[in-house]
C-alpha cells in the first residue's frame, strides 16, 4: 500500500501540464483531540492520493493544518470525504484568491507535535476557548475603533509585503516570538483595550486568542478565516478593503496580490518591490525580496559570493554544500548580513 510520494516535483508538474485541468488551492485547519495521529495521517494519505490531492498537511494530537491543491473536478469527492470525518464536517475551506495549478507538487501528510509551531510549554490553557470571530465588515468596524489594538500575528517577512492599515506588525521570525512581545506591550491594557488579531488563514490567531484569554485579556477578537477569507468577503459584499499590498502564502506562488500598493523594497537596491525569491545557490536558498533588475544583475542570488558559487560546475557546488548547516541564515528571510541595503 502506497503511503508516500513516488513522483518527483518535476514529474508531477509534467503530469499536471499534460492533464490540462484546473486545480483549486485550498487551506483549512481544525483544532481537535486526535488520539492516534499516525493512523489518521495514513487514512488521509490513502484517500487523498486517490483524488490526486497535493499539498502540505500537518497532523498532531491537537488537530490538523492543511494547505493543498485538488483537481476542480474532484472537489466534490474531496468535500464528501472531509464531511465523513465527524470533526471536519462542514469545516471552513479557504479557497485561494489567486489560483495556480502548480501551487503544490507533492502530497505530504506529516505527523507533528503541534499543527502550529508555537514553542509553548504551558499546557494549562484550553486551546478551544478562543476569542470572538469577526467577519470582514465587523473586522473593519473594530479596526476603526480608537480603543482597538490590531496585531498582525504573522512573521516579519509576511507583513513586510502586506498588512492591514494601522496594524502593529511585530518584527519577529516566529509565531512564538510575537506572543511574548504582544503580551508585554499590552500588559497594562488587558481589560480596557480590544485586542484584534489576524493572520493568513486564521490558525495562528485561533491559538493566540485562547492563549491571551488564558493570560487575562478580556476583549479578544480575531478575523475569521484570516486574510484569505476577508478578501473573498470584501469582493462578495462590495465593502472597503483595508488590507494593503500582498498576502504571503506558503506554496509555490509565495503571495497573492490584494491591493495594487507596493509597500516593500528590493532588499538589494531599494526600489519598490514585493516579489520574494529564493537565492539560486542551493547551499544558501535565502528567501528575500529582489526586483527584476537585480535578478538579472545577480542571477537571482543574494550576494556576489553566492553568484560566484552558482557559476561553478555542479559537482563543485555539491562538494561545497557538504557538511554545511545554513538553516540560521536561510530563515533570516530578509535579515541576512549579505543584504547590504537592509542595514
Amino acid at each position: 500500500m502506497q503511503l508516500y510520494n513516488k513522483l518527483s516535483a518535476i514529474q508531477r508538474a509534467e503530469l499536471i501540464d499534460k492533464a490540462g485541468k484546473d486545480r483549486l488551492t485550498i487551506s483549512f485547519y481544525q483544532y481537535h483531540q486526535i488520539k492516534n495521529p499516525q493512523v489518521f495521517r495514513d487514512h488521509l494519505f490513502i484517500n487523498w492520493d486517490k483524488l490526486d490531492v497535493l499539498g502540505r498537511i500537518y497532523v498532531s494530537y491537537e488537530g490538523i493544518n492543511a494547505q493543498l491543491s485538488v483537481p476542480a473536478e474532484n472537489f466534490n469527492d474531496f468535500k464528501t470525504h472531509l464531511d465523513s470525518i465527524p470533526f471536519l464536517e462542514n469545516v471552513r475551506l479557504n479557497i485561494a484568491v489567486e489560483q495556480d495549478n502548480k501551487s503544490f507538487l507533492k502530497l505530504k501528510v506529516k505527523v507533528r507535535n503541534k499543527i502550529v509551531a508555537d514553542g509553548l510549554t504551558d499546557s494549562t490553557f484550553d486551546v478551544t476557548d478562543i476569542g470572538i470571530h469577526l467577519k470582514a465588515k465587523e473586522f473593519n468596524e473594530m479596526l476603526s475603533n480608537p480603543n482597538t489594538v490590531c496585531v498582525d500575528m504573522r512573521n516579519h517577512y509576511e507583513s513586510e509585503i502586506g498588512h492591514f492599515k494601522g496594524a502593529v506588525t511585530p518584527d519577529v521570525d516566529t509565531f512564538r516570538d510575537s506572543l511574548d512581545i504582544i503580551e508585554n506591550d499590552l500588559k497594562d491594557n488587558k481589560e480596557d483595550k480590544n485586542l484584534l488579531m489576524y493572520c493568513t488563514g486564521g490558525i495562528r490567531c485561533e491559538k493566540a486568542s485562547a492563549y491571551y484569554k488564558h493570560k487575562g485579556f478580556k476583549n479578544v477578537f480575531q478575523l475569521e478565516g484570516g486574510i484569505i477569507n476577508y478578501v473573498r468577503q470584501v469582493e462578495a459584499e462590495e465593502i472597503e478593503n483595508k488590507f494593503i499590498g500582498k498576502n504571503f502564502v506558503f506554496d509555490h506562488r509565495r503571495s497573492e496580490r490584494i491591493s495594487e500598493d507596493v509597500i516593500s523594497q528590493c532588499h538589494q537596491c531599494g526600489e519598490p518591490c514585493d516579489e520574494h525569491v529564493n537565492c539560486d545557490n542551493e547551499a544558501c536558498h535565502l528567501l528575500f525580496i529582489q526586483c527584476k533588475s537585480c535578478q538579472e544583475k545577480m542571477n537571482t542570488c543574494c550576494s556576489t559570493a553566492c553568484q560566484e558559487i552558482i557559476a561553478l560546475p555542479f559537482e563543485e557546488q555539491k562538494a561545497l554544500r557538504k557538511g554545511t548547516h545554513n538553516s540560521n541564515k536561510i530563515f533570516k528571510k530578509g535579515r541576512s548580513e549579505v543584504l547590504k541595503f537592509k542595514k
